[in-house]
């Protein structure tokens, strides 16, 4: 399943959102179960498929690291997450970011989490900013490379987001106890 195709889009990273939003919920209307009532058993089924493969579509191009792997693919490559060669300089780069990060944890110190993460999302967006351009370029081994990089800020978001819901639970634990 190709998921630009189905959803009738560009293949391109720097899809407009409001674009995919439209798309989605265009086939989503025109496949809806009512639509089918009347339809005979096939055409339900037929329709239910195309349905689910319109929300899958959906998922893939929402994301942008699936979307860039979807690109990828489509431009004949393999994508496998376990066998990605990291660039030694990103990996001590986030290495160092996550003792940091494991220091402003230990030590409730928020606001160094927030800070650190405000770094890593400027390095994100500027990575993201790459990526459109080697996409555009049609230069897969470098936006291979910068899929790689990306990866490994989103987690470092995910895990500040973690830690910035543990300590609103925390916070919010004492307010109780008071």
């Amino acid at each position: 399943m190709n998921p630009f195709d189905t959803l009738g889009l560009p293949p391109r990273f720097d899809l407009d959102p409001a674009e995919l939003e439209r798309s989605y919920r265009e086939l989503q209307r025109a496949l809806h179960p009512d639509r089918f009532a009347q339809a005979s058993a096939t055409e339900r089924r037929l329709s239910l498929s195309k349905a689910v493969e319109v929300n899958e579509a959906y998922r893939v191009l929402k994301s942008e690291l699936s979307r860039a792997e979807a690109l990828l693919r489509a431009g004949g490559r393999t994508v496998d997450r376990e066998h990605e060669k990291a660039d030694p300089e990103l990996l001590m780069e986030m290495i160092e970011l996550r003792e940091a990060l494991s220091e402003a944890r230990a030590a409730g110190d928020i606001a160094r989490s927030r800070s650190l993460a405000l770094a890593v999302e400027r390095a994100r967006a500027a990575t993201r900013a790459e990526l459109v351009e080697a996409f555009r370029q049609g230069d897969l081994d470098r936006a291979q490379t910068l899929l790689s990089r990306m990866r490994y800020h989103v987690r470092f978001a995910d895990e500040v987001r973690a830690i910035e819901e543990e300590h609103d639970e925390r916070s919010a634990a004492q307010g109780a106890e008071r």
